[in-house]
Order: C-alpha cells, then structure tokens, then sequence
C-alpha cells in the first residue's frame, strides 16, 4: 500500500454521525406510518421503542467489531477476521445487494416524487440527473459529500420539529386527543401482540446507518473511538426521532381507521395539521432525504468495494483504486452509479426487495463474529464478559434470524439467488476451497496505522 493514493483520514464524529442519519434518512418514518398503524392497532411509537432495543444489539455487535478491525470493509472485514475469510467473502458480497442498490432506491423515489409534481418532465430525465448529480458529489471526495449531507440532514431534523410543533398548537386547540401527554399511543387494549410484533421487522430498516458509518473507519480520525460513540449515536437519535414523530402523529390523528388509502394516510395528516404549507414542506424534504441517502449508501458501497478490491477479491486495479486527486475509489462510485441507472426499469416493490436480504444477513454473523472473536478465541469469560461477549452478541444472532424468517418470498428468493452467484464465485477464486481467499494483512496495516497517528 506504500506509495498508493489512500483514503484520507478527515471525518470528526459529527460528520460521521450526519453520515449514518444520512443514510438513515429520518423523515422516512412518515413513509411506513400508514402500514404500521393499522398493524399495531395505534400504537406505532411503543413498535417502535421495541425495534430502538432490537437494532441496539446489533449495534453492539458493530461498535465492538470496529474497536478491533477500524477498515473500511466493514461487516465483510469483521466477519473475514472474526471467523472464516471464506464466509467473510459471503458477507461482502451479500451486503452489497444492500449498499448497491441503495442509491437506486433513492433515485427511483425522486424521480417518482418529482414527476407527480411536474408531470412534464420525463422521469426518466430525473432520474438520469440524480444520480448524476449524486455521483459527482461522492466523487469530489467524503468531505464534501459529509458537507452536502449536514445541510440535507439538518432540513430533516428542521421540518420534524416543525411538524412537532404544528402537532402540539393543534393539540393544545383541542384537534386529536386534546392531550399533550397521552398513553394511548403507546399502549391500546385492542392491540394483538402478534400483529405489533410482526411490523418490527419492517421498522428496524427504518435504523439502517448505523452499520454504514463502519465504512468511514479509514477516513475517520481516530476510529477506534469516533466511530463507536457515532454508531450508538446514529441508533439512538434515529430511534428517538422516530418515537417522537409517531406519537405526535397519532396524537394528533388517533382515527387511524379514517384512513381511505395507508399509502397515503401521512399526507391526509400533513394537510390535517399544516394544511398545503406543510404537505409542500414534506415534498420537498422527501426529495432532499432521497439524495442525502443516496449519497451515503453510494458512498458506503464504494468502499466495500474498494475493501474486496485492496485484498485482490475482486479485480485489484479498478476496484482497489483511488483517485489520487480526490482520493475516493472513483471506478467503484462509477460502477454504483451504473447499477442505479436501473431505477429506470424497475418498480419500488421490486427495488426494495433487493435490500432487506443483505443487511439481516450481515447482522447475523456480525453479531456471531463478536462471540467467536472475543469470547471462543480470546476466552474472555469473566461473569462481565459473559454477558458483553456471550449473551448480547448470541440474542442479536437470534433476532436476525428470526427477522430473516419474516422476510417475503421476493427477497429471499433474490438473496439467495445473489449469494449463489458470490458461492459459485468464491469456488472460483479458492480453487474449490483448496486457498484461502486473498485478504490484507491487518496487522500490517495496523502498524501504518499506528505510526501514522504518533506522526
């Protein structure tokens, strides 16, 4: 790596931080609201403090993870290093179907966002331009995308504030509940734990971000202990956002069986509470919230990319390449920016179905890499580090597992047909497993680590 362009260290924790509620995008809670009240029966906050505890196990997992292997591969090293590189390989290349095919997400919901209100511009064009204008800004460098995404980010936390606000002037003139404070949204007699439980799954996607911010760990300054305070951070505010969005929400609209269509029933409250001032507000927040997003998981699957690529995985001279004028892996946001020139041709149902599959998959053995790591191979088994090392790490495995159980034939089916491929692949590059698969050498790396930070 001597002598090579390399990622440059320039990320502080809140740049780091606005990278995870980035990807996170914060007002996308509005999107599932429809769906999820009727399936909890009015009590979507109390769904969603379940879901909050849910992914703080996996974060755990991650946060630890980091404190060992601070690259920028993040589940793919964690894994690699903390149990077999052959299924490390796996990892990687299942969590590319989430950080690829993010940002074509994002496209396709601006360009159907924008085309609704501008029928005359073809979607397609919109679309084209997106990400064209997301793929310079990744390309210019981390700085300025964490630069573009604080003010997208601030938008966000801007209009959920306002809708706070709007909500408590109208509960305060009797609209809703007439209640400032209520149980009721978080607790009804009528609901069916079953039904409350089955839509945590859907709202735990709400939380991915908080495993993206691993990928910054070669442009954060002093990882080790940026990127696990940013992890908890990016889990926490998003979950405490969430609730707060929700409660309000029904507060302010308890009838949620009033709703004609759950596809739109945010917008019958955003005209309910702020009239065409705020349903306009929410257009447009919707719209900076797709690029925000599509910035980071642009940026994110890049650097997985250029991981696989700097250990030789994938072909090491476009994929390991960094641009030595911007220092970004300049052919991987490339490549990303191709696949999400598909949004052209596909639809949301199929689009999203593409996800859901990598990232339960990563959590997993993410979480099981935290057990094998410090408890099997470094027999850390003091009564503290039974519960630190055994029992948080082995109940987020469970979870996931059972999350992946609830996924839809759609994107199980397309999960394991990709993860085929990256088997068939891997048979491959280890000879039918007669090699191991090349990786870098981390305690090497881990020495220019070090000295760099005494210099």
């Amino acid at each position: 790596m001597k002598g090579l362009p390399e990622l440059k260290r320039s990320l502080n924790t809140r740049y780091v931080i606005v990278f995870g509620l980035s990807f996170m995008a914060p007002v996308t809670v509005f999107s599932t609201y429809g769906i999820a009240i009727d399936r909890t029966h009015g009590m979507i906050p109390t769904a969603y403090i379940i879901a909050l505890i849910v992914m703080l196990f996996t974060s755990y997992s991650y946060a630890k993870m980091v404190q060992v292997y601070p690259t920028t591969g993040s589940a793919y090293t964690f894994v690699q290093k903390g149990i077999n590189s052959h299924l490390g390989f796996l990892v990687g290349w299942v969590i590319l179907l989430d950080y690829l095919f993010s940002p074509m997400i994002s496209a396709l919901l601006f360009g159907i966002m924008v085309n609704a209100y501008f029928p005359g511009i073809p979607i397609v064009a919109v679309i084209i331009s997106f990400i064209i204008a997301v793929t310079t800004i990744n390309i210019f460098g981390i700085k300025v995308a964490a630069n573009v995404n604080t003010f997208l980010v601030i938008f966000q936390f801007l209009f959920i504030m306002i809708f706070s606000l709007l909500c408590i002037n109208g509960l305060i003139a009797g609209k809703g509940t007439g209640e400032l404070f209520s149980k009721d949204p978080f607790f009804s007699p009528d609901v069916n734990i079953n039904n409350l439980l089955s839509i945590v799954p859907l709202l735990c996607f709400s939380f991915l971000g908080f495993d993206a911010v691993t990928t910054l760990a070669e442009e954060t300054k002093n990882p080790k202990k940026t990127l696990p305070k940013a992890i908890y951070a990016t889990t926490l505010i998003g979950g405490l956002l969430f609730v707060a969005a929700t409660y309000f929400a029904q507060s302010i609209f308890p009838n949620f069986n009033a709703f004609k269509n759950p596809d739109t029933a945010i917008v019958d409250i955003m005209i309910y509470t702020g009239g065409n001032f705020l349903n306009s507000l929410f257009v447009a927040v919707v719209v900076t919230s797709a690029t925000a997003s599509a910035i980071a998981s642009g940026g994110s699957g890049a650097r997985v990319l250029y991981a696989m690529g700097r250990d030789n995985v994938l072909p090491k001279r476009i994929f390991g390449y960094v641009s030595p004028k911007f220092q970004t892996p300049i052919f991987n946001i490339l490549i990303i920016a191709c696949v999400a020139m598909s949004a052209v041709f596909l639809d949301i149902a199929t689009a999203t179905s593409f996800i859901n599959f990598g990232a339960l998959f990563a959590f997993t053995f993410v979480n099981l890499a935290v057990f094998i790591h410090y408890f099997v191979r470094q027999k850390q088994r003091s009564p503290k580090s039974i519960i630190l090392y055994f029992l948080l790490p082995l109940i987020g495995t469970g979870i996931t597992i059972l999350f992946m159980t609830k996924l839809d034939i759609h994107s199980l089916a397309l999960g394991i047909t990709w993860m085929t491929v990256g088997f068939i692949y891997l048979l491959y590059l280890t000879k039918m497993f007669k090699e191991r698969p090349p990786e870098l050498n981390f305690a090497e790396q881990k020495e220019e680590f070090d000295v760099k930070l005494v210099q």
